[in-house]
Formats: structure tokens, C-alpha cells, sequence
């Protein structure tokens, strides 16, 4: 049998500046063949930034498919060539909030929504913060941004009143509060990261087998969001 989600043949059907979209041919695991819409974006960060009195800070923002502004964590994409993702979310914090940070780790990574895009986004946790000033030439968008700092615990109480819906915040915020409770130990700013975050290993073994007993192999079949 020809392997299950085998793409057959991709085509683009759109190009713009931010995202693309494409449609792939994929062999399911029955032997049929369907149609997959991709969106094709680029892999973005986010920044928890926590100051020595345990505030965050967050940007409110204008995001136009929602038209309304969204609180968030500082953020951006990942669009200049070869900058690894430690830098970007430097310059992301700094570029945002005028905020710079002497201790970075990485978070979590996120798979934004993987029912139909590409996009990953990795979350760092930022300690010890000063305040360098916003650099010179901060485009229209950014002007725009409204920042506070909160403690983390109002920040988490939002997330979970409604008031703050975005997924990178969402995921940054709860994660951020779970590590400071559980001491964790957290992975280095440098660790390496794969084109989206991976769940499954080479040799087919799920990524989460050491976590959750019971939970091993590949599955054959696509999960309810594909």
C-alpha cells in the first residue's frame, strides 16, 4: 500500500505578503485521495517579558480579521533571512515595548493552528529587563501599540475571564505561571527548533511516550482538525 498522507502534487493558488496558500493532493491512509488546504506562513516568536516585581508586559494591538484591538505578548515574525529565533524576539521586544533583557530561555513552541497552517511560534521567557527605548524609525503599526505592565497573576485571570484570547499569549501566560509554581527547568534561548514543532520522532515512536504512558507509534489516521 502507498504510504498514508503521501502529497501526490501541490499547487499555489495564492501569494501575498503575509501568507500563502496552497492545495496539496494527499494519500490518506484508506487508499483514497483528498484535498488539502495550506496556508504557508512564516514561523513567528513571542516574548513573556517578567520584570523583578513578577509584572508582564503586554501590547494592545488592532488585528483587522477580528476588528477589534487584542491584548497580547510582544511579538513578530520570523521574515528576515537566517536571524535566529533568539534575535528576532530581541529585536521584537525592544522594536515594541523599548524593553531589553539580560535572561532568555526558551518557553514553549506552539503549532498556531495545524488543522490548516504551517505557522510555529516560539514563546521565550524574559528576565531581568531594563529599559532601552523604542528605536528610531518604528513603523505605522507599531506606533500604534498600547503597553502595559501587569502582574502575571492579573495577566492569567484575564486569559481565563476572556480578556486576553490570543494563542501565543494564551499559551505563553499559563505556561509562564506553571513554570514559576513548578520551578521548571527550562531549555536554553539557543535550542535548536524544527521547521514546526514535531511530535513524532524518525522511528515512528510518539514524542510523548516518556510523558503519557500509553502513548506510542504513529497514528493511521488523520486527527479531527485535518
Amino acid at each position: 500500500m502507498s504510504e498514508p498522507f503521501a502529497v501526490l502534487d501541490s499547487r499555489r493558488v495564492f501569494d501575498g505578503k503575509v501568507a500563502s496558500v496552497r492545495i496539496d493532493r494527499v494519500r490518506m491512509p484508506q487508499g483514497t485521495v483528498a484535498a488539502r488546504e495550506v496556508v504557508e506562513h512564516d514561523r513567528a516568536v513571542a516574548v513573556v517579558a517578567v520584570d523583578d516585581d513578577g509584572r508582564v508586559a503586554l501590547v494592545e494591538q488592532y488585528r483587522h480579521p477580528f476588528r477589534r484591538r487584542l491584548w497580547e505578548l510582544p511579538a513578530g515574525l520570523m521574515d528576515v533571512t537566517d536571524e535566529p529565533p533568539l534575535v528576532t524576539a530581541q529585536r521584537e521586544l525592544l522594536e515594541e515595548t523599548g524593553i531589553a533583557a539580560a535572561s532568555w530561555a526558551v518557553l514553549v513552541d506552539i503549532a498556531s493552528s495545524p488543522g490548516f497552517t504551517d505557522e510555529a511560534v516560539r514563546i521565550f521567557l524574559a528576565r531581568e529587563l531594563s529599559d532601552a527605548g523604542r528605536p528610531p524609525g518604528t513603523d505605522d503599526e507599531e506606533s500604534d501599540l498600547r503597553i502595559v505592565r501587569v502582574s502575571l497573576d492579573d495577566a492569567v485571570a484575564a486569559v481565563f475571564a476572556g480578556t486576553i484570547v490570543n494563542s501565543s499569549a494564551v499559551a505563553g501566560l499559563l505556561a509562564a505561571q506553571s513554570a514559576q509554581h513548578r520551578a521548571t527547568e527550562l531549555r536554553p534561548a539557543d535550542d535548536g527548533w524544527s521547521a514546526g514543532p514535531a511530535v513524532t520522532r524518525a522511528d515512528g515512536e510518539s514524542a510523548f511516550a516518556p510523558l503519557l504512558p500509553g502513548v506510542a507509534g504513529r497514528p493511521d489516521a488523520e486527527g479531527a482538525d485535518g
